[in-house]
């Protein structure tokens, strides 16, 4: 069957469903039936399975020409998507088209949810297209004998590849199919995006920098020409000082008749608590929506997810108040409408978000903004212009993840072992590897034979050994159980325990937040005022606390923080609205609306131009409080924050409570910054940076937090068999005494020093900060000594004292402070 034919099959079965295939899918069928790896760029919901299971469908039937009457056993194709719930819809769009095409191909999945049952009729008989994760390749390619299950691959496709990319599952993804390619020879490789930044540089991530297959490859983009109406939801009385006390609450009346105009609605908000916050207050307000509204986040048992997708698909259900649980993964019919509840922090995620509504060809997508406090507003109206423009983050691909790399290479070795020559010129053909060294890769040799130079005393790390001929296996048979039951790169973050020292048990904080303090900090927590003693294990032991400054714990779970395309975006609109002030052509009522605080802003202090930065310093019954306003997002002002802090404390001694938000940050304390000696001593130097955020976040303990995830991942430290999982604080000493056996004994480590690379990189976004600085450092510093708190400072003081105090006193307490100011 020639080309044209293949074409016409496929063509013919779309206009049995009523449809018509779109120019990207086309495009796709015609470079994978001439053999070409690529990448496609498609929204959720456009067709995209088709896109690529068709060709594939169409390439088997052009090498089976009796195809209707023999079929040929054995694995064809492989479809990775990272999130199980994913997979069902994808089975039933590929059964369909092989059932309907007449041929006999089978569709199976394998995920962490396959019975044992299941994947012992897949070792006897493969099914034709394997759905899987990318965990669970790497444990078939743990199997014996695995060379023979892919020797007839012939397509693999990554969906979902923006989520995997920027993630050490991507890392592992990347592997995979270095080896997969050596095994299977005309394999076609392609991945599925939906729209990122770096879409040129995530194929490359995909496919290997130099290689054939990314030589031989095609970028396809889908123009849908999607449109996305975004709405804000404006409160017809604007506040002079805003704060996020209420997390939007006081809009709830609007939001109602939006609910009660659509079919169905999706509430997004941003955190679990605030999902929990929403949703009992509008079943208190509004209780006869009981059995119409449900809730969704990551914290709820399986079952009532899996309800609330159901009710969704079937449209039983008004609203769903949720998070990001209900971003990705769950393919269901369209919904009518979108309410964003917050500041999203990001575009692409805002996109995608909106996407859900209209989640079908040529139909508009709306989504309403409702800003939890009014400058909010500002990233509303900084949104608008990302989706008109579409601008949207970049996916940062990990380097050089030596813990993935051990991972893999006893993967292979537990299998048929692996001969290093073979497979050093493939490790190296990926994007992760492309610069790894000869003497890196005999280190890396090295210590899964002999368990590193500090650790050769202990057999437990001499996990491969190495036969006669030169080939590297693992004989040990409880050494190859434990491996495959801990193959896979997502290791969930620790909770520590917070007690007295003389007993009594106050809650459970997350282990990042107190790996950043030292003993003797102070921090508050559960409405009190604690001093960190020692961490003993998972218990983090404390004292009641006289002092003034203390810190404020956050939870990872609400530290979104914003991307560096939102924070451009957001500092943009910022200028605008610095010239907008009194302006009579104002044409964006987010603008408008904040006209009054605009004013009020500029009475008290100023609004930053593009070429401004801008200090406020003021006195308040707290203490004298000086605020920065980088604009750059939540997780640069705490690492910026911090290391100012440090700075201005070698001029004077002085000591700090910090507090911020996407917007800025704020240094408290009880005695005066002479700021010009501080202007004066260069503070926003890039200089010296990594030294000076070392000495200021206490970096070797966060740091050695970061180790516990490298060392399970490359299986240094065992996390247990599935009845009977080790406990965390075991984990964690254990691991701690490998960190603290490697700084002693053998700091240039391998794993030792990714720990420190990827505290800075990632956590710190060390790159983003330094980018900051040089901003900063071009700027005309503008400091302002006010009278009293700003418009602008007020969200970061109110911030701070939501961690001190509950809801119903922090109102008084606001309510207080602004009686106060307003006279």
């Amino acid at each position: 069957m020639n080309r044209t034919e293949l074409y016409n099959l496929a063509e013919n079965w779309f206009e049995q469903q009523n449809w018509k295939p779109f120019a990207f899918q086309k495009q796709t069928w015609k470079a994978f039936l001439q053999a070409k790896n690529g990448l496609l760029n498609a929204p959720t919901g456009s067709g995209k399975t088709y896109a690529l299971w068709i060709p594939i469908v169409l390439d088997y039937i052009k090498q089976n020409p009796d195809y209707k009457t023999k079929h040929r056993k054995g694995l064809k194709a492989i479809w990775i998507t990272p999130l199980r719930a994913l997979s069902v819809e994808i089975e039933q769009s590929a059964r369909r088209f092989a059932e309907e095409m007449g041929t006999s191909l089978t569709v199976g999945i394998r995920t962490g949810d396959t019975s044992m049952k299941e994947r012992a009729a897949q070792k006897k008989s493969m099914p034709d297209l394997l759905i899987t994760t990318p965990e669970s390749l790497q444990l078939l390619l743990s199997s014996k004998g695995y060379d023979k299950t892919f020797k007839d691959l012939n397509a693999i496709v990554v969906d979902e590849w923006h989520e995997l990319l920027g993630t050490k599952r991507g890392v592992q993804v990347e592997l995979g199919l270095s080896r997969l390619k050596t095994i299977s020879k005309g394999l076609k490789i392609w991945g599925i995006s939906a729209t990122i930044g770096n879409l040129q540089q995530a194929r490359e991530v995909l496919l290997g920098p130099e290689s054939e297959a990314f030589k031989n490859s095609e970028l396809i983009r889908a123009k849908l020409d999607k449109k996305i109406s975004v709405r804000s939801i404006i409160p017809e009385k604007m506040e002079k000082f805003p704060w996020r006390g209420h997390l939007g609450l006081h809009l709830i009346d609007e939001v109602v008749p939006i609910i009660n105009n659509s079919k169905t609605t999706l509430l997004f908000t941003n955190t679990r608590s605030q999902c929990e916050l929403w949703f009992q207050k509008l079943m208190q307000k509004y209780p006869e929506f009981a059995g119409d509204v449900a809730m969704h986040h990551g914290s709820i048992n399986k079952e009532t997810r899996l309800w609330v997708e159901e009710a969704i698909r079937n449209e039983s259900l008004k609203a769903v108040v949720c998070t990001s649980s209900l971003d990705l993964g769950v393919d269901f019919a369209p919904v009518e409408t979108i309410i964003q509840i917050g500041g999203p922090k990001g575009v692409a995620r805002f996109i995608q978000r909106a996407g859900r509504s209209g989640h079908q060809p040529g139909k508009e997508s709306v989504i309403y903004f409702l800003p939890t406090h009014a400058i909010e507003l500002i990233e509303a109206a900084a949104l608008q212009k990302a989706v008109s423009q579409t601008v949207v983050e970049d996916r940062i691909p990990y380097l050089m993840s030596f813990d993935v790399l051990v991972q893999y290479l006893v993967t292979l070795a537990v299998s048929d072992g692996f001969f290093p020559k073979d497979i050093y010129p493939e490790i190296k053909s990926t994007f992760c590897f492309q610069g790894i060294s000869e003497d890196q890769w005999i280190w890396i040799l090295n210590f899964i034979t002999k368990g590193s130079q500090s650790l050769q005393a202990y057999d437990e790390y001499k996990k491969v050994e190495i036969e006669e001929d030169g080939k590297f296996k693992v004989n040990n048979r409880g050494i190859a159980m434990r491996h495959r039951l801990q193959i896979g790169t997502i290791v969930s973050d620790a909770m520590l325990s917070v007690k007295y020292m003389k007993g009594g048990y106050i809650g459970t904080i997350e282990e990042w937040f107190i790996s950043k303090l030292n003993p003797g900090d102070a921090f508050t927590f559960a409405g009190r005022n604690l001093e960190l003693v020692k961490i003993k294990g998972m218990q983090v032991l404390v004292r009641q606390s006289k002092k003034k400054n203390s810190k404020v714990p956050s939870w990872m779970g609400g530290r979104m923080a914003f991307s560096a395309q939102m924070s451009e975006l957001l500092r943009a609109e910022m200028y605008e609205a610095a010239e907008s002030v009194n302006s009579k052509s104002i044409k964006s009522p987010e603008l408008k609306a904040l006209q009054p605080i605009l004013l009020r802003q500029k009475l008290e202090s100023i609004i930053p131009t593009k070429n401004e930065f801008l200090i406020e310093t003021f006195k308040t019954r707290e203490g004298y409080h000086a605020i920065f306003y980088p604009f750059e997002g939540r997780f640069v002002h705490e690492a910026m924050g911090s290391l100012l802090a440090y700075r201005i404390s070698l001029l004077l001694p002085i000591s700090f409570t910090i507090a911020f938000n996407d917007y800025g940050f704020e240094l408290l304390s009880d005695q005066e910054i002479d700021m010009e000696q501080v202007l004066d001593n260069d503070l926003f130097s890039s200089a010296y940076l990594m030294d000076d955020l070392y000495k200021s976040l206490n970096a070797t303990e966060m740091a050695r937090r970061k180790f516990r995830d490298i060392a399970v991942i490359a299986g240094m430290v065992f996390t247990g068999y599935p009845n009977k999982l080790v406990k965390s604080k075991h984990l964690q000493s254990s691991s701690q005494l490998v960190f603290s056996v490697f700084r002693d004994y053998e700091p240039d480590n391998l794993l030792f020093l990714q720990a420190f690379r990827e505290t800075f990189e990632h956590q710190l976004e060390e790159g983003r900060l330094r980018l900051a600085l040089e901003r900063i450092s071009t700027q005309q510093i503008v400091w302002k000594a006010c009278e009293k708190p700003t418009p602008f400072s007020f969200p970061i003081i109110t911030d701070r004292l939501r961690e001190k105090l509950s809801s119903e006193k922090l109102e008084d307490r606001i309510k207080r402070m602004l009686q106060q100011w307003e006279k």
